[in-house]
């Protein structure tokens, strides 16, 4: 007879557990400008800036180190070879962006010529593309009612993605493009049910942040969302038409130079793990014609900024 003990038996040491906690949700490196904190599936990160300022070219470079494979055919590319899943809200985003980029990576990798990409070459491996590409997972919102539909029904897509464990990042560009469709949403309750909450800017984002907290319960990712920067006092730069003709105009540019302010509400603050600022600079570049940006970390904060410019709208090259 089995002992009525048997059912407390370990089923694996304490150092078989970390072992595969470790290789489930490891810390990762990532190129500049993710190179000075380690990251790990779990973490919210923001990345926030004005427009244009390379935020959704950063999620394009997150997406191509996940999605390539660590080595194929005896080359290192350095990659996880695992699937993202990016959901665009701001509806810009140009699929053929990534592809142009990852066959840039491949090219560079190889050390191949990148005339191949213009001509009629066969210089980069197609079938690396075309794998690492299966693995880039798109879907396109256009408004909050649609992003959380989705949410909802991300867990059934991932589990058919090989069981759901080849995906490994979320890409959310923007998080705050719904925003004033959100604050001009009726403050009445969405039935006759009085237990049902009121339709408004929190509880959209309260809703939303639950829903990614149940699918980061189920499927340990990494979340990269990129929002557009609020900076100075709550006067918004769009609030210049209200002012005489007489008045001075404000610059953009100086807007840049004052604090960052958060226009998300508390919930979705609290929610982020990690928050990093991006800023154009002025002023002469080393980089002839090609747009140069800041970045700091906000969250944690580092006593530390990097700069990086923009080459061909698609690769950031770490000055």
């Amino acid at each position: 007879m089995t002992s009525a003990f048997s059912w407390i038996a370990a089923d694996e040491t304490a150092e078989q557990a970390l072992v595969r906690i470790y290789k489930k949700r490891p810390f990762l490196i990532f190129p500049p400008p993710f190179h000075r904190l380690p990251l790990r599936a779990g973490n919210v990160v923001e990345i926030v800036g004005p427009s244009p300022s390379a935020k959704t070219l950063i999620l394009i470079q997150a997406a191509i180190n996940c999605i390539l494979p660590k080595e194929w055919k005896g080359v290192s590319y350095g990659g996880l070879e695992r699937a993202v899943l990016f959901i665009d809200l701001d509806c810009r985003f140009d699929v053929s962006s990534i592809s142009r980029a990852l066959q840039r990576r491949i090219i560079d990798a190889n050390g191949l010529r990148r005339s191949s990409l213009k001509g009629n070459g066969n210089e980069y491996d197609k079938e690396l593309f075309v794998s690492s590409m299966r693995r880039f997972l798109y879907t396109r919102c256009y408004n909050s009612f649609e992003f959380l539909a989705t949410l909802k029904t991300l867990h059934h897509r991932i589990q058919q993605e090989k069981g759901g464990s080849a995906v490994y990042m979320l890409l959310i560009d923007s998080i705050g493009a719904f925003y004033w469709m959100d604050r001009a949403l009726p403050t009445s309750s969405t039935g006759n049910n009085n237990n049902r909450k009121s339709l408004s800017l929190q509880t959209v984002v309260e809703t939303v942040v639950q829903e990614i907290q149940r699918l980061l319960v189920a499927h340990p990712m990494l979340v990269l969302a990129t929002k557009s920067a609020a900076f100075g006092d709550k006067q918004s730069i769009t609030e210049v038409i209200r002012k005489r003709p007489d008045e001075k105009m404000p610059d953009p540019r100086d807007a840049q130079n004052k604090p960052h302010r958060c226009f998300m509400p508390s919930v979705w603050q609290s929610f982020v793990s990690h928050r990093m600022l991006l800023r154009a600079l002025d002023g002469e570049s080393k980089h002839q014609n090609r747009p140069t940006f800041s970045t700091e970390w906000l969250l944690p904060p580092l006593n530390c900024s990097d700069h990086f410019t923009v080459n061909d709208g698609c690769l950031l090259i770490p000055k």
